[in-house]
C-alpha cells in the first residue's frame, strides 16, 4: 500500500457529481459560452468541495501558457507594519482578480533572479530594483509581464512602472509644518541604507514643497534609532534655527522625540516632529505623534489593477494620489 494518499482528480469529482470530466472542467474554469444548468454547476462545486479537489497549477500552466501566480521579488527590506500591510492588502486585491501572490524576500546574492522566476513561471513579476537587459529579455521571451515597482521612471521604455507617490508623503509632512508657521525645518533621514528607495523620494517631496512656497529647504541629519545620537542631531538642528522636523517614518520620529526629552526640551514647543506610517506606538508616544499615513487598501487596488493591466497588455491606471495620503494630526506638531 502507498504511504501517500492518492491525489483527488477531476475524474473523482465527475464521478461524485454524476457528470463528465469536461463538464467539471467547464464549471471549475468558468469557461464561457457553455450552457450548464445552475443545478449541475452546484453539484460540481459541491462535489469538488467535499473531495477537497484543487486543480493542478502545472496543468493549468500547460493549458494556458502561464500560471496565475504574481511573483514579488522583495529586496532585503525590514518587514515592518507598513510593508506587511502593503503585502497583505496586495495579496487580497490580486486574489479578487484570480491571481495568487507569492513573495520572495532576499537579494540577488542569495539566489539568481532567473532561478526564482523560472521555478514558478509567473504571469507577472513585481520588483523594486533594477533588472539587467538580459533579465528583462529572458522574462519577456517567456511571456512574463514585468511590473517594476520603482519610485520614478527607469531607463527601460518597454516595462511598466508603479508610481508609488512617496514624494506626496514628504509634501504632506512639509505642508503641515509650513502651515503651522515653521519656516526653517529639518529632515530626519534613516540610517538604514535598505530603505533608501523610500527615503529619497520622501525627502525630495519635502524639498519640493518648501521650494514651491519660497522657503529654505530642510537641514538633513541621519538619525539612528537611539536617543543619544538623536539628541546630537537635535542640538545641530537647534543651532541652525530649525523649529520643525519631518522624519522618514514614525520610528525615526520617535527617536527624535527621545532625543528631545534627553536634552530636557519639549515637543512641539521647542521642536515640532511629524512622522510617517501611523504605527501603534505613535499614538502612545508623549506627546502623541503627528504623522501621515497611506490608504493601503486603495494602494493595493491600484497596484493590483496595474499588474492585471500589464498581464493583459492594457494601459496602466492612473495613481489615485489625491486621496491616497492623509494627515493624522496629534500633539507633536
Amino acid at each position: 500500500m502507498s504511504e501517500h494518499p492518492r491525489r483527488v482528480t477531476s475524474a473523482d469529482v465527475a464521478e461524485l457529481a454524476g457528470v463528465s470530466r469536461a463538464t467539471v472542467s467547464y464549471v471549475l474554469n468558468d469557461t464561457p459560452r457553455q450552457t450548464i444548468s445552475p443545478s449541475t454547476r452546484t453539484r460540481v462545486l459541491d462535489a469538488a468541495a467535499r473531495l477537497g479537489y484543487a486543480p493542478s497549477a502545472a496543468a493549468r500552466t500547460l493549458r494556458t501558457g502561464r500560471s496565475d501566480v504574481v511573483l514579488c521579488l522583495l529586496p532585503d527590506w525590514p518587514i515592518g507594519p507598513e510593508v506587511g500591510s502593503m503585502l497583505g492588502n496586495l495579496s487580497a486585491a490580486l486574489a479578487r482578480h484570480g491571481y495568487t501572490f507569492v513573495v520572495h524576500p532576499g537579494n540577488r546574492e542569495d539566489r539568481p533572479i532567473g532561478e526564482i522566476w523560472k521555478a514558478i513561471t509567473p504571469a507577472a513579476v513585481i520588483a523594486y530594483t533594477e533588472f539587467t537587459e538580459g533579465e528583462i529579455a529572458a522574462m519577456r521571451a517567456a511571456g512574463v509581464a514585468l511590473v517594476v515597482g520603482l519610485f520614478g521612471h527607469g531607463r527601460h521604455q518597454d516595462r511598466r512602472e508603479l508610481e508609488v507617490p512617496q514624494q506626496l508623503v514628504g509634501r504632506r509632512q512639509a505642508a503641515h509644518l509650513a502651515a503651522t508657521g515653521h519656516g526653517r525645518i529639518g529632515y530626519a533621514y534613516p540610517d538604514d541604507e535598505r530603505v533608501r528607495i523610500f527615503a529619497e523620494p520622501r525627502l525630495a517631496g519635502v524639498r519640493a514643497e518648501y521650494s514651491d512656497r519660497g522657503l529654505r529647504g530642510p537641514a538633513v541629519e541621519t538619525v539612528a534609532l537611539d536617543a543619544v545620537p538623536a539628541s546630537h542631531a537635535v542640538r545641530r538642528w537647534q543651532s541652525a534655527g530649525v523649529t520643525g522636523i519631518c522624519a522618514y517614518n514614525d520610528e525615526v520620529a520617535l527617536a527624535v522625540l527621545a532625543g528631545v526629552r534627553l536634552l530636557g526640551l519639549r515637543a512641539p514647543a521647542d521642536l515640532a516632529v511629524i512622522g510617517v506610517d501611523d504605527i501603534a506606538p505613535a499614538r502612545l508616544a508623549v506627546p502623541a505623534l503627528t504623522t501621515v499615513t497611506t490608504d493601503q487598501v486603495a494602494m493595493a487596488a491600484y497596484l493590483s489593477a496595474t499588474v492585471v493591466a500589464a498581464i493583459n497588455g492594457r494601459p496602466a491606471p492612473d495613481v489615485p494620489s489625491a486621496d491616497l495620503i492623509r494627515l493624522v494630526h496629534r500633539e507633536s506638531a
